[in-house]
């Protein structure tokens, strides 16, 4: 397959992958992810590798689609697998790490065979159980488990699976609408491949996805060549709801020979009794786009890409959860991930890498009665800090490397739920100074037009420690998060009055170079 001919392929790919993720946004009910792009969506050949990527998502959801691809099918039989069926899981150690994101895959037939498969991650605005936040004792506490199963098949939904979700969650005609929309963008990218192979006169992708793969795997190794043999150690501390702090090590080995290049999380803090631990698919997300931000962004995202970064994992750590740890709010430690690999990085590739951001988005559930004694549970909403300085810019205001993920719009929420925002604007000075300084947070808040009492979840991080500079730039103001003006540490689910007002300030990023 000559170079012309692959980059239009690959561009079709693209195309395909890029209007699943549109479809799945439009269609979609809750806005975390209509307007918050919580979501992934992948395209996978028939060994369940994936292929190609939609560019709309979080690191933390694509990178775990490419491992949950290849784990819901190894507890499927693929040889009973007909068109019309739909693959469903919550798992966390299968897919993306809690029960809030339910991962769908279809399989795409042509001429009777499966020749790949359409997946999507969203996170989902409710699934039973605590709801959003760390409080749960163990996983069993946290919500619905959904095991391995078939959504649809042939076509025909599984009517008692539907009957079990709706009856086991808050917000059910969001998450069937939710659900609805995943079935859908993965129907609208059969459509398209299937289109893709009549245009182009092919039976399947299989010779495109081995030349695809094969090549990302290759450039990924020749960029590791680049880079000198040896072993390099970072380490971020950060204190996460309740005031626990986390402190998360890697050493950062670099075979060039082999073109890989493997990250050790040893020392790292141990299990945690709330639910903020990580599973390894979520770790391995976030640590491989550390990796592929820094040495070669420009190449593409798939199998191939991602086989050259191998993880070494303690049984005793925070970022390896095992059951039946509560992994609810793995985000808060699992977006952390990135920063310690990046310090490590910076001693080899000191212009690819940034300064500590504010870390974890900040998470908001409310739940509650409006006016009209009508219940609201409101779907996931979250607000970030400031991003870490770069060598040669500045760190970007209220933007939260690595996820991704947007701010839900105040009109949206405003217009969603009974809650009045009294201000949400940036706070200026709170970036590290430096060379080049750190983005700014933001302070937000709001409170609620209801006569009744309601409940808050929130998750903030970076409450008593700024994150740090680099190459000594000033750290970032820490966060702040208050109730009527006092400040909380314990921001576990809580009972609020009506007329309480709630008023945080989010961290600021760490600053690069001497200023």
């Amino acid at each position: 397959m000559d170079g012309v001919e692959l980059q239009i392929l690959w561009s079709n790919l693209i195309g395909i992958v890029s209007e699943q993720a549109r479809a799945l946004q439009r269609i979609a009910f809750s806005p975390i992810v209509r307007e918050a792009g919580d979501l992934a969506n992948g395209l996978f050949d028939e060994k369940a590798r994936m292929v190609a990527q939609a560019v709309t998502g979080t690191p933390g959801h694509i990178n775990s689609l490419a491992a949950a691809a290849r784990n819901l099918l190894d507890h499927t039989d693929m040889d009973k697998l007909r068109p019309g069926d739909v693959l469903i899981t919550n798992d966390p150690w299968m897919s993306a790490g809690h029960f809030f994101d339910i991962t769908i895959i279809s399989p795409i037939f042509r001429n009777g065979r499966i020749i790949a498969y359409a997946g999507s991650t969203i996170h989902h605005s409710d699934i039973g159980g605590y709801g959003i936040g760390s409080g749960a004792r163990d996983i069993h506490e946290e919500g619905l488990w959904i095991p391995v199963m078939k959504l649809y098949e042939e076509g025909r939904p599984n009517e008692t699976l539907f009957s079990i979700i709706k009856r086991n969650v808050r917000t059910p005609d969001a998450l069937m609408g939710d659900l609805g929309a995943q079935v859908s963008s993965g129907m609208i990218a059969a459509e398209r491949l299937n289109a893709l192979c009549d245009r182009y006169d092919l039976d399947d992708i299989s010779e495109l996805s081995e030349e695809i793969i094969a090549r990302s795997e290759k450039a990924t190794r020749e960029a590791i060549a680049k880079l000198p043999a040896g072993t390099w150690h970072g380490a971020s501390t950060f204190d996460v709801p309740g005031g626990e702090v986390i402190e998360l090590k890697t050493a950062v080995t670099v075979d060039p020979d082999a073109g890989e290049i493997t990250i050790d999380f040893d020392g790292s803090s141990g299990p945690s009794a709330m639910g903020i631990n990580v599973v390894p698919a979520y770790t391995h997300a976030y640590a491989t786009f550390a990796i592929r931000s820094t040495l070669n962004p420009d190449l593409p995202n798939n199998a191939g890409s991602l086989a050259p970064i191998k993880l070494k994992l303690p049984d005793a750590c925070v970022v390896n959860a095992q059951y039946p740890s509560p992994v609810n709010a793995r985000h808060v430690v699992g977006m952390y991930v990135p920063f310690p690999i990046l310090k490590a990085l910076a001693q080899i590739l000191p212009d690819a890498v940034i300064a500590e951001g504010s870390g974890a988005v900040w998470t908001i559930q409310i739940q509650g009665k409006d006016t009209s004694g009508k219940p609201f549970t409101s779907s996931m909403f979250n607000y970030s800090g400031g991003m870490g300085a770069r060598a040669h810019k500045p760190g970007l205001s209220a933007i939260c490397y690595p996820t991704g993920v947007s701010a839900v719009p105040v009109e949206v929420l405003e217009a969603s739920y009974p809650i009045a925002f009294t201000c949400k604007e940036l706070e200026r000075g709170t970036g590290g100074k430096g060379r080049q300084p750190g983005g700014d947070g933001q302070r937000i808040g709001y409170r609620m037009r209801t006569n009744s009492r309601w409940l808050l979840n929130t998750i903030p991080s970076r409450l008593s420690h700024g994150p740090e500079g680099v190459f000594g730039g000033g750290d970032g103001a820490k966060g702040s998060f208050q109730i009527n003006g006092q400040d909380v540490a314990d921001t576990r689910k809580r009972e609020m009055n009506p007329d309480d007002e709630v008023f945080m300030i989010t961290p600021g990023g760490g600053g690069y170079g001497q200023a």
